[in-house]
């Protein structure tokens, strides 16, 4: 997605009615008019405390709960915050980090006043990121004002880019949905909606397969590159919603959140006091921030943020498909975003027992919300037990260190055949090939953060002994035209095609470059030298605290790691290790027989092949 026109306004200092006020102005117009002002795009890179935001993030989506949870739910009886926790959270943590970095400008602390919205501007915008499907949506600075309070005759629910999007979906020709396919009984359904899903899952589904147990994968993926193309086994079945399930824009009747401008709306029509919850110096007016949040909800992003509309209709398609395949197990990888939280209730609602096995690395700040809802969570390490265990909101959850099913295969990956790879890739930069190649393994982050990442490894590169390339491996779910800067002012970088990304490259490598892509903890398995990056305001995988890798927060760092490489490497020790991932080569096979055993005790059935408990000694921790 192409970054969106930013916004150019300023924060004035006015006056209504005789008290002090901040009107939302056009910059160009302020160094006339005002003498006190600050530009919005200034006033948001102000530092905020990460715990004071968190607080108060979590203490907004307590009274949001409260207030507005039953206004809406599912058929199974899922409410419209439960389900759509995330993006309404995000949506949260947006407005609490602008409304405390206005607590942090000095002049607003010395005259506090109302803010006055600008006229026209959208109530929700989108924010800059790398990711081909994902929407960072966040709230407009006079969104803020809505949400304080401020009157908004004026002011559409989008800006310019969210009505975009919406249209382009509105007007989506549908394709004609084919007839439902017949499935098949199976003891298990698996859903996945990534590459990083299904590339999980399947390992585990395969060694299922090999003991002639059926199952189900299901492909909910929007996005053709996130989909899987084959399960490579006959018993795993492939099946796919219908044709735009996921695709319907618009919020359904009855949620009542459908008009921003509404003169009389919610509480104050019903004679009660309008309800609001405390950010710092401010009171948020939650019936403002429930239609922020539906205004969200209102626009369908497939399947990373489905509509409201899309979700009532996936759940209903979901509950017939469990119906058919009628199994005793349903597995996801993820159970926190929309389709895992409508997957896993829609299981449990029938006494399906669930599993959710860990696709990515877990620290506090990489969870947008900390909440798991399986009844057996599979984590990749040790580390892992203390967050899965605080996180679980299943009764009897229990939690099993099993490694990661994804990883079983890395010691197969060719170290001699990546070289080549990486090396072709460079020579067709420059024909000076480097002494030394490091691999970025990339997230999908805004253009600005990684511009900055870019930076800070070329001019470390620059600094280190020897001659360095640099190869940029995307995300999956990365664009790659988001590089194209990068690589055009540079000719000792090279980007790796987005098929082949990290994992297809790294054994080739003689460092490997990551913030928290795990592709960090694949190249600890195959031995390849990890350097994490560390750049204020953004989350690592933690691998420096357990002494795997090279922590670099400036450029000189990036030399002196590099430079350290050539002589000596950094200790590796299997107890370090297993703490981030316990990798035996077998975790596909130790999660099939989790699978089977829980399974039949949660919904018997016969098994014509049967399998006898964990092993003495499994690494599996209960809560």
């Amino acid at each position: 997605m192409s970054a969106p026109i930013r916004s150019s306004l300023a924060l004035a200092k006015t006056s209504e009615g005789g008290q002090t006020a901040w009107a939302l102005v056009g910059e160009a117009a302020v160094g006339s008019s005002w003498d006190t002002s600050i530009a919005t795009q200034q006033l948001e890179t102000l530092p905020v405390n990460r715990r004071e935001t968190e607080t108060y993030v979590e203490s907004v989506m307590a009274a949001l709960e409260e207030s507005s949870a039953g206004r809406a739910r599912t058929a199974s009886g899922a409410s419209w915050l439960h389900v759509q926790h995330v993006p309404a959270r995000r949506l949260v943590t947006q407005l609490v980090r602008k409304l405390l970095a206005l607590a942090a400008w000095e002049p607003f602390v010395q005259s506090p006043g109302p803010l006055v919205p600008a006229p026209h501007e959208g109530l929700v915008t989108v924010r800059p990121t790398s990711s081909r499907e994902y929407r960072a949506y966040t709230v407009s600075w006079s969104g803020v004002a809505y949400a304080l309070g401020a009157p908004a005759p004026h002011t559409p629910r989008y800006s310019a880019a969210p009505r975009r999007i919406t249209a382009e979906l509105t007007m989506e020709e549908k394709v004609p949905e084919p007839p439902p396919a017949a499935l098949p009984k199976a003891p298990v359904v698996a859903f996945s909606w990534s590459s990083r899903h299904w590339q999980t899952l399947l390992p585990v589904l395969r060694e299922l397969a090999a003991e002639g147990r059926k199952s189900v994968l299901v492909d909910m993926a929007t996005d053709a590159a996130e989909r899987c193309s084959s399960t490579g086994a006959d018993a795993v079945l492939l099946h796919t919603p219908p044709a735009g399930v996921l695709s319907q824009p618009g919020t359904v009747p009855g949620l009542g959140l459908c008009s921003v401008n509404a003169p009389e709306a919610g509480d104050k029509a019903r004679g009660r006091a309008v309800r609001s919850v405390a950010v710092g110096l401010h009171q948020v007016r939650l019936d403002r921030l429930e239609r922020l949040a539906a205004a969200v909800m209102e626009s369908s992003d497939g399947c990373t943020q489905p509509s409201w509309r899309a979700t009532i209709h996936t759940e209903l398609w979901l509950n017939d498909l469990l119906g058919q395949v009628g199994p005793h197990t349903v597995v996801v990888s993820n159970d926190t975003s929309p389709l895992g939280v409508l997957a896993v209730h829609s299981a449990q609602a029938r006494g399906i027992n669930t599993v959710l096995v860990q696709h990515g690395a877990w620290t506090t700040d990489s969870v947008t919300w900390p909440a798991l809802h399986s009844r057996h969570i599979v984590v990749m390490g040790g580390r892992d037990v203390a967050p899965a265990r605080a996180w679980a909101r299943h009764p009897e959850a229990e939690v099993h260190v099993l490694g990661q099913p994804r990883f079983d295969t890395v010691i197969g990956l060719s170290r001699r055949a990546q070289r080549r790879y990486l090396e072709k890739l460079l020579a067709a930069r420059s024909q000076d090939l480097p002494d030394q190649i490091t691999v970025w393994a990339c997230q999908p982050l805004s253009p600005d953060q990684l511009a900055a990442q870019a930076d800070l490894l070329v001019a470390g590169m620059a600094e280190a002994a020897g001659r360095w390339g640099l190869v940029i491996a995307p995300h999956p779910a990365q664009n790659l035209e988001v590089f194209e800067p990068i690589r055009r002012t540079n000719h000792s970088v090279a980007v790796a095609d987005g098929t082949i990304g990290a994992r297809g490259c790294l054994a080739g490598a003689d460092a490997l470059v990551s913030a928290y892509s795990t592709c960090g903890i694949e190249a600890l398995l195959v031995d390849v030298p990890v350097l994490e990056l560390r750049l204020p305001g953004q989350r690592t995988l933690g691998l420096t605290e357990h002494g795997l890798a090279h922590p670099c927060t400036t450029a000189a760092d990036v030399a002196a790691a590099l430079d350290q490489l050539r002589t000596a490497q950094v200790p590796v020790t299997r107890d370090a290790v297993d703490a981030v991932c316990r990798w035996r080569g077998n975790s596909a096979l130790d999660i099939a027989q989790l699978i089977v055993d829980r399974g039949r005790r949660a919904l018997p059935e016969p098994d014509p092949h049967p399998v006898d408990a964990l092993p003495r000694g499994k690494e599996t921790e209960a809560r």
